[in-house]
């Protein structure tokens, strides 16, 4: 949904119309619509539940408000919308597909898969069907499943033009973008009412093709360990493009977990662990002093992931995993003088440090949601003296190599997690591009944690900027318009 010159013209009339004929469903849906179309999310809201009122079956209504409701993270009254949306049409591909988006993002694997797959049943050319399926059949662990409708899906749409809600001209991002879920959240920084974000796939975009017009291209394909092709057919295409590129995709290649452990071990005041790639069918054989810890290429938040405590344990860990090739990772005691382990992690956005979150727990694969001591008062004002100075709560020796482990990065936005030990040094854990900034949910924006993520999040947004040319005409080019959520224009 692209808003033109007239869109508040369009507005006033349909708002005089409506006036003359109150009850109209029509007029009411229209109006809907264009409030939509103007970012004027919580009219807009109002407007399609008024549609609503008069014609509770109106498919363009309730997709509409769904997408709406799904878009500013009110996942289950989406889930709810787009349900009943299908009592009343049972075979609507569009709302079963955003069903599944929703079952998806909520982690509901399994309904997500048996979603996508009816819709595919329904119109086996629907590609967002396809796309879907195969994102759910890759987290099941379905590897050739999710290949073969990952083909089929991007190669019907390789390129993806995002709604832009804006009132006034955008800045038009060329966002790179791998089919294999190894991508940046940059929705979270970059908002509908001001970039205009035409999305490549860029293993199935056509290099022959000349690319879109943008004023910056963000290559947000970050795991180098599952999208290797992606970051290698995103360079050909930045090589294109006469804008500016954040995260270039060759400094991105050099980021694979084996890679950056390598590159980092010399750096001083770090301690990265050792970490070797094996095919599966040599992994029965594999000779480390336990523990050690297996984990699946390509999955994050702590999916796929085990520790091997007894060499006796091997084969029933490798059992647990997917895929035809392993990491084995050394395993760095985190633990404190307490007992507990902590893991810190900050962000570098545009070369300067902003720190996220300390989580505390009493398990040795922590994750900031999951751990079970974040909410004690002690760790919850360890970590909130962090956020407020991260340089006066970490040694300086740790902040050093912070920089350090940054500027061999080589990134304009990335993320490092980590550990201390007693003597001041990081225990490296993750340092790559993928890392997710959180937005902190309501009632949340005054902490701590809620400042130092709207922190990091204006950071990303004010780069974003920064590195834009002169934005163009958007208007002149269009494409399939789809933001995981389709509208009805």
């Amino acid at each position: 949904m692209i808003p033109f010159a007239g869109t508040q013209t369009e507005l006033r009339a349909v708002e005089e119309r409506l006036a003359a004929a109150p009850q109209s469903a029509h007029y009411r849906l229209q109006r809907a619509i264009l409030l939509d179309s103007l970012g004027r999310t919580a009219e807009a809201r109002d407007a399609y539940i008024d549609v609503l009122r008069i014609d509770p079956t109106s498919r363009d209504a309730l997709n509409n408000l769904g997408t709406l409701l799904f878009n500013a993270r009110y996942r289950s009254a989406a889930r709810l919308t787009y349900r009943e949306l299908l009592k009343y049409h049972p075979r609507d591909v569009v709302a079963i597909v955003n069903l599944g988006n929703v079952a998806h993002e909520d982690g509901d694997l399994e309904e997500a898969r048996q979603l996508y797959q009816s819709a595919v049943d329904i119109d086996p050319s629907c590609a967002l069907a396809h796309q879907g399926l195969s994102y759910a059949l890759g987290r099941l662990g379905d590897a050739e499943g999710a290949r073969r409708h990952r083909d089929i899906g991007f190669r019907l749409a390789p390129i993806v033009l995002a709604p832009y809600r804006g009132a006034s001209a955008p800045v038009t991002v060329l966002l790179l973008l791998s089919p294999l879920a190894a991508n940046i959240a940059t929705h979270l920084f970059m908002d509908d009412t001001t970039f205009l974000v035409v999305k490549v796939f860029a293993e199935y975009y056509d290099p022959a093709l000349p690319l879109p017009p943008h004023d910056v291209v963000f290559n947000a394909i970050g795991d180098a360990d599952l999208a290797a092709a992606g970051l290698l057919a995103g360079a050909r295409l930045t090589a294109a493009s006469q804008a500016i590129t954040i995260n270039p995709p060759q400094a991105v290649a050099r980021t694979t977990r084996e890679s950056v452990a390598q590159r980092l071990r010399g750096i001083e005041g770090v301690v990265a662990p050792r970490v070797e790639r094996v095919a599966r069918e040599n992994a029965a054989g594999l000779d480390w002093p336990t523990p050690f810890l297996l984990r699946s290429p390509g999955y994050h938040t702590g999916e796929h992931f085990v520790r091997v405590d007894e060499r006796e344990l091997l084969g029933e860990r490798l059992a647990e995993l997917p895929g035809d090739e392993l990491l084995v990772m050394e395993f760095l005691d985190a633990r404190g003088a307490d007992g507990a382990t902590r893991k810190y992690r900050v962000m570098f956005v545009d070369g300067k440090m902003y720190p996220l979150h300390l989580a505390r727990s009493t398990h040795w694969k922590v994750h900031y949601f999951s751990a079970d001591l974040v909410h004690e008062p002690a760790a919850m004002e360890e970590e909130a003296a962090l956020l407020r100075d991260a340089r006066a709560a970490l040694p300086e020796k740790a902040l050093r190599a912070l920089e350090s482990i940054a500027a061999a990065l080589d990134l304009d936005y990335c993320g490092i997690d980590f550990a201390l030990d007693r003597e001041g040094n990081v225990l490296l854990f993750e340092a790559n591009a993928t890392m997710k900034i959180i937005p902190p949910v309501a009632g949340e924006e005054e902490t701590p944690r809620g400042r130092a993520a709207r922190a990091a999040l204006d950071a990303a947004r004010a780069m974003v900027l920064d590195r834009a040319r002169e934005p163009f005409d958007a208007l002149e080019w269009s494409a399939e318009v789809s933001d995981d959520q389709e509208k009805t224009p």
